[in-house]
């Protein structure tokens, strides 16, 4: 009888070992996603790089450096995620989502032109705006970021990172009609 438990526990622990590895997507997976923690390392490099903390900010959704009245999924993910590690910072991010003046294409996110930077910036009295841009390489998405002072256009902070193309990213990186 012993023996047979012992079988069964062994096999048990293989079976699980097997299931752990099979490479299916798992809650445990998603809370330790590497996406998620590049993109906070990210914001976390450019909050070093800021004086202070408690400014009011805007951000831009991330675009196509090749078309940069373009974006995608991972434009708009890595930018939500960049405004919420600024959150966390303690910044005031403003969610330009709900804002009606400002072009919002469900396809494209916000995306901000110069000319409305000075404007939106200052109906928010914001002190800085994030923007960046990305461009696709065969096995890495290189993205740049810049915190911009809205009222003299210079550059606060910036950081470029890469991230691998993984399939997740790849499907991400596709433009999509909604």
């Amino acid at each position: 009888m012993k023996r047979l438990a012992s079988f069964l526990l062994v096999l048990l622990v293989v079976v699980m070992a097997g299931c752990a590895q099979s490479g299916k997507p798992s809650y445990a997976g998603a809370s330790s996603s590497p996406f998620i923690r590049a993109n906070h390392q990210a914001a976390d490099v450019l909050l070093q790089q800021m004086p202070g903390r408690g400014n009011t900010m805007l951000i831009a959704t991330l675009v196509n450096v090749d078309a940069l009245e373009r974006s995608s999924t991972l434009g708009r993910l890595v930018s939500e995620q960049i405004s919420a590690r600024f959150t966390q910072a303690g910044q005031s991010m403003v969610e330009m989502k709900f804002r009606n003046n400002v072009y919002i294409s469900q396809s494209q996110g916000e995306l901000m032109l110069t000319r409305e930077l000075h404007e939106l910036a200052g109906t928010h009295n914001a002190q800085a705006v994030i923007v960046g841009s990305y461009g696709e390489g065969r096995d890495y998405v290189y993205i740049n970021l810049k915190v911009i002072q809205p009222s003299t256009n210079m550059v606060l902070a910036t950081h470029d990172y890469a991230l691998p193309i993984s399939d997740d990213v790849r499907m991400m990186l596709r433009t999509r009609r909604y």
